[in-house]
């Protein structure tokens, strides 16, 4: 229903009668694809599902066999996790705003991810030409993955086409718990082998995910939750991935921040400390001894992609051992092992740790592209259509640009995600906006910095070779110089005029990871189950940081992101599938009150496919706090979690169990 005030929409709304015919519904994924359950996608119009009469909407399997299943192991361990609805809860909730131009061409302002994937979808949906729209990403309120599809747009889209007048959808925040996107609930089954010396000889990771109503990113989130993990160790016989993502009568799991590697890594760190306490290794040396290094590759980067075949590929840059080391000293492990060693009470303390990697852009995949465009003054106008989310991608690809041309960051003018306007761009998710966003701005700036340095050869009367650009001048080896603004006249209105300017795009062959270790000090009341962290580190690798504040920023979010799923937050629903805390009021996220003591370290490494050295940082944070915080739960009371949130309850539980 559409109209001129809310009121008159709901008065419209209210003259509406629907006559519903209640079909048998399905809740629980785990029973999806089992005879006799309610089939979601009957409809003859469902296409491309691979299993739609078992629910399935998508299903990958990749086995790398050496020798007998668990032949060489002396301990043999297979435990199940699972993870519940969980919400980005971004500050500003999914809005549009449609109009027509003084062309009646459509013009699209949305709070989006991808504005060149919005373009390409409404002229799809609405039948119309790519030519015919305009879309514009204005500054926008967070996204964490939500905001990565065509929700909205393409509705909005419609009525103004219809009506010929502005329309405006923006949804509650109610709707956006309900009718938005969720991180996938996932049960994870895992059985690994291990040697008494510490050698894994063994991985299985089966997962099923929950996706929903609808197949949104149902296979490529599976997919990660084992591309992201499996190569994290060394596994010397068998690998084996089983995944499936199943159709239920829920809310429509999405993108989030970690995607699929947030549900591996809790299942596959939890089980790295079953691990070493049977062998009577430490934690922390069996994780040394098995991570991948410096030069290593795995099978499962070729075998395993994002919904397609990946790519080979070596790690060409880790930190993790200097990750270790630091978080170690910062968090004062060994002081504190040895004062919780002999504790009485019901107040225990325990420490939990484990690494995690990601990954920077999907390989040969995601492309973007930047143009420069140089001014009379020597400023730089920079057009790119990488989308800001509040990450400050705007600032840190100005920063590239400016590093290359040797002017300050305030003579670099950025405007990005316009597509009548700025060079096409996949968009901000996977990790992959300073890797490869920022490639293409380098790529810009170097054929800017090339054509300056032509016309300062001019001016000066130099070789180009022995040229360089420093502190917005064209520098000569014997100290002579011009201004970039005598360069920009000069190309402008004196010499072979031409614009200064330069266009360039940048993919990926190969998706280099960040590595992280975190690290987690905490305190559980063993008569009420609550968990309190006392301190908590996370070292992070993310290559050369080009804003380390902003790098910092980016990782003390994500982890806080990922410590509040696992001490409080989850979708709850009632028997009938009714979402019953879809508001701030019953949905608890952490709030400044509640921000433990945490600390982020970069760790400088140099990756030689990224800008300056740089990968990516903005998601692998949020992988870390549900297994270091299991970790550290079991180190103190012996109890062992498998199911989050860690709530009091839950924990209380677990305590319970463990002393039965």
């Amino acid at each position: 229903m559409a109209a001129e005030t809310p009121e008159a929409a709901q008065e419209a709304l209210g003259l509406i009668k629907v006559d519903y015919e209640v079909l048998p519904a399905l809740f629980d994924p785990l029973l999806a694809d089992k005879p006799g359950a309610p089939v979601i996608h009957d409809e003859p119009d469902a296409k491309n599902i691979p299993d739609a009469k078992k629910n399935i909407a998508a299903k990958f399997e990749f086995e790398v066999k050496n020798t007998e299943w668990f032949k060489g192991a002396d301990f043999v361990f297979e435990k199940t996790y699972s993870m519940p609805y969980l919400q980005h809860c971004a500050i500003e909730n999914h809005t549009v705003i449609t109009s027509l131009d003084h062309h009646n061409r459509l013009v699209i302002r949305t709070s989006t991810q991808v504005p060149f994937h919005v373009r390409r979808i409404v002229a799809q949906a609405l039948q119309i030409p790519v030519k015919r729209i305009r879309v514009i990403k204005p500054r926008i309120g967070g996204g964490f993955g939500s905001k990565q599809e065509v929700l909205l747009e393409d509705i909005c889209s419609a009525l103004t086409l219809k009506t010929g007048k502005p329309v405006r959808i923006e949804y509650n925040r109610k709707e956006t718990f309900v009718s938005s996107r969720t991180r996938h609930p996932a049960v994870v089954r895992l059985k690994t082998g291990v040697k008494k010396d510490g050698t894994i000889t063994d991985m299985e990771l089966d997962i099923t995910l929950n996706t929903g109503a609808y197949g949104s990113h149902a296979l490529t989130v599976m997919m990660c939750s084992g591309s992201h993990t499996i190569p994290m160790y060394k596994v010397t016989d068998n690998i084996k991935f089983i995944g499936k993502s199943v159709y239920t009568n829920l809310p429509v799991a999405g993108a989030y921040r970690g995607y699929g590697a947030t549900q591996g890594f809790f299942a596959l760190e939890s089980q790295m400390d079953l691990m070493a306490d049977a062998i009577g290794m430490d934690r922390v040396e069996f994780r040394r001894r098995n991570y991948i290094k410096l030069g290593e590759g795995s099978p499962v980067f070729k075998a395993m992609g994002e919904g397609r075949e990946g790519v080979e590929q070596v790690i060409t840059s880790i930190g993790l051992y200097e990750c270790i080391e630091e978080g170690l000293k910062a968090i004062k492990w060994k002081e504190k092992k040895e004062k919780y060693r002999h504790q009485t009470g019901p107040i225990r303390r325990g420490l939990g740790m484990c690494c995690l990697m990601q990954g920077s852009g999907i390989p040969e995949v995601d492309m973007g592209c930047a143009t420069i465009k140089m001014n009379e003054d020597g400023s730089f106008n920079l057009l790119m259509g990488a989308a800001d989310l509040g990450t400050g991608s705007d600032t840190i690809l100005s920063q590239i640009a400016a590093e290359v041309l040797g002017v300050k960051v305030s003579d670099v003018i950025a405007y990005s995600s316009d597509t009548d306007v700025t060079p096409f761009d996949v968009g901000a998710y996977a990790s992959s906006t300073t890797f490869i966003s920022g490639g293409a701005v380098k790529k810009a700036a170097e054929r800017v910095r090339d054509m300056i340095l032509e016309v300062g050869a001019k001016i000066l009367e130099k070789k180009k070779e022995d040229l360089r650009l420093e502190g917005g001048k064209v520098v000569a080896k014997d100290g002579a110089s011009c201004s970039l603004s005598e360069v920009a006249n000069t190309s402008l209105y004196y010499y072979n005029q031409h614009q200064i300017t330069a266009s360039a795009s940048h993919f990926g062959h190969t998706s280099p990871p960040p590595f992280a270790a975190h690290f987690a000090d905490i305190e559980v009341d063993t008569e009420t189950g609550k968990v309190k962290i006392l301190d908590y580190v996370s070292c992070v690798d993310c290559g050369t940081a080009i804003n380390p504040t902003l790098a910092e920023g980016q990782n003390d979010g994500a982890t806080l992101n990922g410590i509040s799923h696992t001490l409080s937050e989850e979708m709850e629903f009632s028997p009938a599938g009714t979402p019953l805390n879809a508001s701030f009021r019953r949905y608890k996220i952490l709030n400044t009150e509640d921000l433990p003591p945490l600390k982020s370290i970069i760790i400088p490494t140099f990756e030689p496919n990224g800008p300056f050295g740089a990968k990516s940082v903005s998601e692998i944070g949020i992988n870390g706090p549900l297994p270091a915080i299991a970790n550290a739960i079991a180190d103190a009371t012996g109890a062992r979690l498998y199911n989050g949130p860690f709530t009091p309850d839950k924990v209380l539980r677990a305590i319970k169990n463990k002393a039965s």
